[in-house]
């Protein structure tokens, strides 16, 4: 996917609408506990910046009922942005509106501004199905659309976590500003390079990693990357659903009932390359420093599988030595709650020698980008993707709406 990018532009005397996920954690004080969402944006900004151009930044930020609430107001990530870039970056009070296009209208070259959060409005995120089966729906989005749209003379898109989504903000303004340019900014240009590449054209062997809670979650990963991989490593909740669909014993593991028989449909269309866990630590409750045990095979009656075991460990890491492009998405274990992070940890310290022996190590975000910060070897990795279920999907090989609209290269 050749997309047009912020780098093809130069913005002097132009006043760019920048999509960003500036979704960040907060704690009980409304401080932010990890800024890499807006650190990840910074190359874009500053090029824009750079340039002279005007920037205004947008955002979602967690899940308002569609009307303005503090606790998730984006005063905190304008005020962050402004420390980080060293001058005032004012946060305007809505994202639409006459005060808003005053706003707009009165910034100076190289100045930007952070409307609050697009999602204190409900149009942002009416779907576009539901819009185009209702008027009324449509007309409140494209209404909204039209008045972001009207702020700018280019559309930047740098959100890759919610390019999945059909949100107002990442599809209707882009439609809204046919004729403007409408690009891609760093940050999305790197994840289609390194996710794109991995689908396209790996380094061999290429393996991926699955874990996480859900079998159900995983099915088109697992049928699109089978044909394009060489190995597939599983871990976490869903290997107990593809034990249980092998007859083995789960005891009180965590199991999708409903897709025992996917489980098994996908191990057969799947075949060797498809690869689980041998032994699993298991214990009677999940708890910090649980008494635990490794089972090998089968999980005792009153047990539950919270991580993988040290054989499958021992495995894992023999494959991932051998691996020149390794993609990574979803927890070996339990991982936020020791003693069942082991395996998660193994995995990334696997994954790090790796990348420092030339291996391509892509981590496709979500709590797999957490595990990494957690276990301090992000940096060490090729890439850490910035959206969970946008790379998912992204290597199920569906087609993100809102970068189809954009500028080709």
């Amino acid at each position: 996917m050749a997309k047009k990018t912020v780098a093809d532009l130069n913005f002097s005397g132009k006043c760019a609408l920048m999509r960003a996920d500036f979704n960040v954690p907060l704690d009980d004080a409304g401080h932010i506990t990890d800024d890499r969402r807006i650190r990840a944006a910074l190359p874009t900004i500053r090029k824009i910046l750079d340039d002279g151009g005007r920037l205004i930044l947008m955002s979602h930020l967690g899940r308002p009922e569609g009307a303005p609430d503090p606790k998730y107001s984006l005063a905190p990530v304008a005020r962050r942005l402004g420390e980080i870039l060293e001058r005032k970056v004012p946060l305007a009070p809505d994202c639409v509106g006459p005060e808003v296009a005053a706003m707009a209208k009165g910034l100076q070259a190289g100045g930007c501004m952070v409307l609050e959060n697009l999602r204190f409005h409900e149009a942002e995120v009416i779907k576009d199905k539901k819009a185009k089966d209702d008027a009324g729906l449509r007309a409140k989005k494209d209404g909204f659309a039209k008045a972001l749209a009207s702020l700018a003379d280019v559309y930047v898109n740098d959100a890759f976590g919610t390019c999945h989504r059909d949100n107002a903000s990442m599809l209707t303004v882009p439609q809204m500003m046919e004729g403007k340019p409408r690009v891609v900014g760093f940050l999305i240009k790197k994840e289609l390079e390194f996710l794109g590449g991995a689908l396209t054209s790996p380094k061999r062997p290429f393996v991926v990693i699955l874990g996480g809670a859900k079998v159900s979650d995983k099915i088109g990963v697992i049928e699109h990357l089978t044909t394009r991989c060489d190995t597939i490593l599983v871990g976490g909740a869903m290997a107990y659903t593809f034990m249980a669909a092998d007859g083995l014993a789960t005891g009180n593991s965590k199991v999708e009932k409903d897709f025992i028989e996917e489980a098994k449909r996908l191990k057969q269309h799947a075949g060797e390359k498809l690869k689980l866990p041998t032994d699993s630590v298991v214990a009677a409750k999940l708890e910090p420093g649980a008494a635990t045990q490794v089972a090998g095979g089968a999980i005792p009656e009153g047990m539950m599988g919270l991580d993988i075991g040290p054989e499958t460990v021992k495995t894992y890491e023999k494959i991932i030595a051998g691996a020149q492009t390794v993609v990574w998405n979803g927890p070996m274990g339990v991982f936020e709650t020791p003693p069942f992070d082991r395996g998660t940890l193994a995995v990334a310290a696997a994954l790090a020698t790796a990348t420092d022996k030339g291996a391509v190590t892509i981590i496709g975000g979500g709590d797999s980008a957490a595990a990494v910060e957690a276990a301090d070897l992000a940096d060490r990795m090729s890439h850490v993707s910035t959206g969970g279920g946008a790379s998912l999907e992204f290597l199920e090989g569906k087609k993100f709406a809102p970068l189809e609209v954009l500028d080709e290269a």
